[in-house]
């Protein structure tokens, strides 16, 4: 990776060169387009549905900026869960981190806090997901998932001030149907079984029993284990049963169980820099000093090659987490009016070990472990539609308990002992005990109302009351590892990890904070559509966001604990076009979104992090989707979005390793870095996707089909902190799918990432490498190389 110098003469000329950049990819966007209508024939493309304003209606009718994915397109893709579909999805990103995982929006989502509420809300059923480990779980037997950007604080709620994720699942047919699914890729020894079937079980009942089984021994090489990782073991298993138990009443009941289970981490070091004066060994890079110290195979090699070295304490990493939903949804006809009712219920556990020094020799580990239940209840009467005014309007309550510890492992043999001339030895064989715990109860009223002015002009207005109480502790302890018990304050190690890692603890200085807190918030939203013709929509809103604030779960000053609510004001100006007699469609969205109080989580550079709400942000930009049916053969798909972010005022946030402080004082007394007028991480200028189906019959019986996906991110920043080592250089990913099917069975080659990029999707610098020893070692998570997978399939 190379190291990126700009002047202020050399900036003016990149951000010059990224104007012309878009500009010439915009005239070739329309180039293409434009010409490809003379190949045009008469074909008419499919009707999508969608529920992002709680009613069924065609894409092309909906008011925002939206993209869908069907689900039998994500299941021949392998799109197996978030991770995999921002490929797809302009302005999407997602990744792991250390200690969490991140889902961002248009550059806006949520850092590493256990404490916070997700940006991107993520809805299944209707039912609210909100934990960052769910995040991970594996999609299963999906009729759709839709991608709703921006904030959508009116129907949705809850905290989706980014945007949100809204899935649905495959539901019970009136006649028997299923599928058999098999997919096989040799290269990293991946096994995937899928299988549906759905069915009349009497007049009135139908049901619908899902599976899936994934197993994969993972990509990454552990050289010093002698093993790849990270090693998946996913189970799911769905029943849902649909009642029509009369002409006015049906009922939907949904019971679900997932574990995904993984041993290993897609981590490696990606670089190694020499140590600054104040070193043990000034002048030698992370890898020389642990060899040094005894440790020759700690780091063997720092750069992006699918390979690394870890587990120096003796065991594999794991994540093992279960996931259990049942879901109850009611409609029931009054008079005209639907009056709906869904009751979630939503538990998970998990138990993670993490080789969080991430080399092959024993400084710590992280034991996380988590247990997260909630209860939530909608109700809601909407109108039928196609009247003077059609309106929606409801009540939520939600209520849930998180119970959250980590314990940061020193084990005996530990390398920070023989540092400092042998200070540290007295934190050998004890640890750090974070114990947490969080309840909120959240209520909520809602309602939105489309006023038919004309035929061809509406006006929407919606708005939503939310009132939160939320309570939170939390504790610190230092734990002698042998007994189990606190460990005495007299023998050194509490005060050392105060005096050295600044880790106020409850042995010596008293770490043992608790509060509750009470917020509530109005947001609304006002809509005006025109349509111009029967081929063109054209709308302009105005919005707000809100996001609650609450307790940090991992922080090691007892001051900073509690964090404020965040908020957004939204404006978008949009058109949706149908054209070419249903051939052809052009969707294009206009946004500006300003975001105060962002909520922010910075790593100390040691063992814990700060949360506090640090910036003001302000982004806009121009999205643009549709598809073309060419002929009956011959269809595409096509996405890009245009991102500008900027920090308006971001004077509190964590430098980068030898970065000159210019910003504000922080909460441990240590001074910080000025970001204002400078852009976020994951906040790509331009992001698209093309996508090419095509199908021929090749018999009486046979058909070849082919996909063909194209999907480009611009470059980026992915460092923690935005060191500029870590400007990633943009990339295209290329998909290619060719499959011969037939009317009950389809055999497929499924290539990802053909064109075998090499994808750092997050990187920071290795924990103490810079406090304590005083080098520049980045850690990063990656993407996989080039598979190639066979897929068969059978259909009944």
């Amino acid at each position: 990776m190379t190291e990126q110098v700009f002047s202020s003469e050399e900036a003016k000329m990149t951000t010059n060169n990224g104007v012309t950049r878009r500009k010439i990819l915009t005239v070739i966007t329309l180039v293409f387009f434009t010409s490809a209508c003379l190949f045009v024939q008469a074909a008419e493309l499919e009707e999508i549905i969608v529920t992002a304003q709680k009613r069924a209606e065609s894409l092309q009718d909906v008011p925002l900026s939206v993209t869908t994915l069907a689900g039998e397109k994500m299941q021949q893709t392998g799109i197996n869960r978030i991770e995999d579909l921002q490929q797809f999805i302009p302005n999407l990103q997602m990744t792991e981190t250390g200690i969490s995982t991140q889902v961002y929006i248009r550059g806006i989502g949520t850092g590493n806090s256990q404490g916070f509420e997700q940006s991107v809300g993520q809805y299944i059923d209707g039912v609210y997901y909100g934990r960052q480990q769910l995040i991970r779980a594996p999609f299963l037997d999906l009729e759709r998932i839709e991608i709703l950007r921006g904030p959508q604080s009116i129907l949705f709620g809850k905290n989706s001030i980014a945007g949100a994720l809204n899935m649905t699942s495959a539901k019970p047919t009136e006649e028997r149907s299923g599928y058999i699914q098999l997919n096989y890729e040799p290269e990293y020894g991946t096994y995937e079984g899928l299988f549906a079937i759905s069915s009349p079980l009497t007049e009135k009942l139908r049901g619908r029993l899902s599976l899936r089984s994934y197993d994969t021994d993972g990509y990454v090489d552990n050289t010093f284990l002698h093993s790849d990782e990270p090693e998946h073991d996913d189970l799911a298993i769905r029943g849902i049963l649909q009642w029509d138990a009369n002409d006015d009443l049906d009922l939907t009941l949904k019971i679900e169980r997932d574990t995904f289970d993984t041993t290993g981490r897609q981590i490696e070091i990606v670089r190694d820099d020499p140590a600054l004066p104040g070193s043990p060994v000034p002048g030698a890079n992370y890898s020389t000093i642990l060899g040094l110290l005894g440790h020759p195979k700690a780091i063997t090699e720092s750069a992006l090659d699918f390979e690394r070295q870890a587990g120096g304490f003796g065991e594999k990493e794991f994540s093992d987490n279960e996931l259990e939903n049942l879901t109850l949804t009611i409609n029931y006809q009054v008079g005209k009016n639907t009056f709906t009712s869904v009751t979630g219920f939503v538990r998970y556990e998990f138990l993670e070990l993490c080789d969080c020094d991430y080399v092959a020799a024993p400084l710590f580990s992280v034991v996380l472990d988590e247990e997260y239940d909630q209860f939530s209840q909608e109700l809601r009467l909407t109108s039928p539609g196609g009247e003077k005014i059609d309106w929606v309007i409801g009540v939520f309550y939600q209520t849930s308990d998180l119970d959250f510890d980590d314990q940061i492992l020193i084990p005996p043999n530990s390398v920070l002992g023989l540092v400092s001339g042998g200070l540290l030895a007295p934190i050998r064989g004890t640890e750090v005990a974070r114990n947490f715990s969080s309840d909120a109860d959240l209520w909520a009223v809602f309602g939105q109302a489309t006023w038919n002015l004309q035929n061809n002009l509406r006006i929407t207005l919606g708005a939503r009351f939310t009132s939160e109480e939320k309570d939170g502790s939390r504790q610190v302890n230092i734990i002698n590892s042998a007994t189990g018990n606190p460990a005495n304050p007299l023998l050194g190690a509490p005060t050392l990890y105060e005096l050295v890692f600044k880790i106020i603890n409850e042995q010596r200085s008293g770490h043992n904070v608790s509060n509750d807190r009470d917020e509530s918030s109005f947001t609304p939203l006002i809509n005006l559509q025109w349509d111009v013709n029967e081929q063109i929509m054209a709308y302009v809103s105005y919005t707000t966001g809100f996001k609650s604030g609450g307790y940090d779960p991992r922080a090691n000053n007892p001051a900073s604990f509690e964090f404020e609510e965040e908020e957004a004001s939204a404006f978008e100006l949009g058109m949706k076009t149908t054209f070419w007699n249903g051939a052809a469609e052009f969707n294009i969205a206009l946004y500006h979104t300003d975001y105060e109080d962002l909520q922010i989580s910075q790593f100390d550079g040691a063992f814990g992090f700060n949360v506090n709400n640090a910036a003001e942000v302000t982004i806009e930009g121009i999205e643009i989707d549709g598809r073309v049916a060419f002929n009956d053969s011959f269809h595409l798909r096509y996405s890009i979005g245009f991102l500008d972010h900027e920090f308006d005022n971001y004077t509190g946030g964590n430098c980068y390793n030898r970065q000159t402080p210019d910003g504000d004082v922080g909460p441990a007394g240590n001074q910080l870095c000025n970001y204002s007028g400078k852009s976020g991480q994951y906040t790509p200028e331009i992001t698209g996707s093309l996508s090419f189906n095509y199908h021929q019959p090749i018999t009486d019986f046979l058909t070849l089909s082919a996909a063909l996906d194209l999907n480009y991110t611009d470059d980026q920043n992915v460092h923690g902190s935005l060191d500029p080592l870590f400007e990633i250089d943009s990339y295209t990913q290329v998909n290619l799918r060719v499959a011969l099917e037939a009317d009950n069975w389809e055999v497929a080659v499924l290539g990802r990432n053909l064109s075998d990029e090499e994808i750092l999707t997050y990187a920071d610098n290795v924990p103490l490498s810079a406090g304590t020893f005083k080098t520049n070692t980045f850690y990063g998570f990656t993407l996989p190389p080039r598979t190639v997978t066979f897929q068969a399939a059978y259909r009944f």
